[in-house]
């Protein structure tokens, strides 16, 4: 079989990639051709994407991949971050640059949303966990605010929607970024009618949704001249990319196994066939998220290693260029299972002085004050991966089953700390890999909707074959165990 290149663009909230992937019939083989850096902006109190610089570093990754001999690829694919958006205005025009989750406008609108429209029925209709930055409590910032921009809009589209319309012109909305939204139906996976009309927003500004795997146009003419290509197709893949890395997770059995999409944000879930936004399943705060051929992402968003990046930026703001690795040798020869966070704490939320954050946190609940960067980065990881167990036992009290198998994906489960104290914490078999299962996820829909793969099914078999894994047994378990019991305690449980 002739090989078939397609090319993915995975945009992680600090950094984005363009990957070659290849596909030989049998296996997938990515290859960085392109990494660039996703710095926010922060203007007049404000957190902003630099949108224009990102679709630069797509044209950049494109014209490096051509000019590196691949001018055979057959289609261009791209997922990002879930929640935040750009308008357009009446002639196709961006309005300003798209606001960044982590922007404090969200602040008080959670309170507010429940106000006016009730917690439980927000919930019962969307089935996505309450979380500050939620793009219905964007949108109703920005309508308590008389945002001129919300005035002047004329079409709302996702991040990678944006992206994809600066591609090809077409405005389109995929399924698995707007499932991330609070503004679909859950059942239905379309535009909400009732929170659209309880909250006042203007549902003439947003398009037709589609599904996963949709072929959506060519480059444009002026895209296809300035970097002398062809009019390579564009695919929706599964644009959000904990959607895109939950399709490369390689399940033995989805029904007994978790999954872990892991980096600045741990998303720990399971694949369903059916949501499940029961009074139960909102007292947990689980969200319901669209998935590949239907399914649903029934998962739980965690801070993730958030904390651990902010504490190596404050430190290289002092002086010390310390690299992860650098960080995690630290904390394995500190002391274990000393002291916790919260890693979902709000204060955890901003960027900042978090090494300080922490120690705070841990002086204002009575424990001993990690004092070393060792102790901080090993309090940081513990505690994380007590999170995970905290939200597996949610998990199997809401849907009435065992998890046995946790799956985690991803650039975290480099930390192989983490992957680790996992196994240790939760007392199940951990299956670390792909890395790059974003990135195999995009290729993966992008080889099925240009029917190189039949399914999703096969596609992750094909993953399977594709990359290495790595497995990790419990360690420790009765200690970890009576550590569960203090880190509940810290909890308020």
């Amino acid at each position: 079989m002739k090989e078939t290149k397609v090319l993915a663009f995975d945009f992680g909230a600090s950094s984005g990639r363009a990957m070659l992937g290849t596909f030989d019939g049998e296996k997938i083989k990515l290859s960085e051709m392109h990494r660039f850096s996703n710095d926010p902006v922060s203007v007049n109190d404000h957190l902003f994407w630099d949108v224009l610089r990102l679709f630069f570093e797509i044209k950049t990754g494109i014209l490096k991949t051509v000019n590196s001999g691949h001018k055979d690829i057959l289609s261009i694919g791209i997922d990002t971050w879930g929640v935040d958006f750009g308008l357009l205005d009446k002639n196709g025009d961006l309005i300003g640059n798209p606001y960044h989750y982590r922007d404090t406008r969200t602040e008080g609108m959670m309170e507010l949303a429940g106000a006016i429209a009730g917690d439980g029925y927000i919930y019962k209709e969307t089935g996505i966990q309450t979380i500050w930055f939620n793009t219905l409590y964007q949108l109703l910032a920005m309508k308590e605010s008389d945002s001129p921009a919300l005035e002047m809009a004329e079409t709302f589209l996702f991040m990678p929607d944006l992206l994809n319309y600066f591609l090809t012109g077409v405005k389109i909305t995929e399924y698995t970024i707007a499932s991330t939204s609070q503004l679909l139906n859950v059942h239905t996976g379309k535009w909400s009618e009732g929170i659209f009309e309880k909250f006042g927003f203007r549902k003439d500004i947003f398009t037709d949704i589609v599904p996963a795997g949709t072929v959506i146009g060519n480059l444009k003419e002026d895209i296809s001249k300035e970097l002398r290509v062809d009019p390579i197709p564009v695919v929706a893949v599964a644009s959000h990319d904990t959607g895109s890395a939950v399709a490369s997770v390689p399940f033995d059995n989805p029904q007994n196994s978790v999954y872990i999409s892991s980096g600045t944000w741990s998303l720990m879930g399971m694949e369903l066939d059916e949501p499940c936004n029961s009074e139960k399943a909102k007292e947990y705060n689980f969200t319901n998220e669209g998935g590949v051929e239907n399914t649903i992402r029934f998962l739980k968003n965690i801070m993730g290693l958030w904390i651990v990046q902010e504490c190596r930026r404050q430190w290289q703001r002092e002086g010390e260029n310390l690299s992860f690795d650098d960080l995690q040798k630290m904390a394995w020869e500190a002391e274990g299972l000393v002291s916790f966070i919260d890693p979902d704490d709000e204060v955890f939320a901003t960027p900042g002085n978090m090494p300080e954050r922490v120690k705070k946190i841990c002086r204002q609940t009575g424990q001993k004050v990690p004092e070393t960067k060792g102790e901080i980065i090993r309090c940081v990881v513990e505690s994380l991966a007590l999170k995970y167990l905290f939200t597996l036992e949610g998990m199997e009290d809401v849907l009435d089953r065992k998890i046995d198998i946790i799956h985690m994906v991803g650039g975290g489960v480099q930390n192989k700390m983490l992957c680790q104290f996992t196994a240790n914490a939760t007392g199940r078999v951990v299956k670390a890999g792909p890395i790059e299962a974003t990135a195999a996820g995009n290729v993966m829909l992008q080889l099925i909707a240009l029917g190189k793969i039949d399914s999703l099914a096969k596609g992750r078999e094909v993953v399977k074959n594709s990359f290495e894994f790595e497995e990790y047994a419990p360690q420790d378990e009765e200690v970890w165990r009576e550590a569960y019991g203090k880190f509940k305690v810290m909890l308020n449980c």
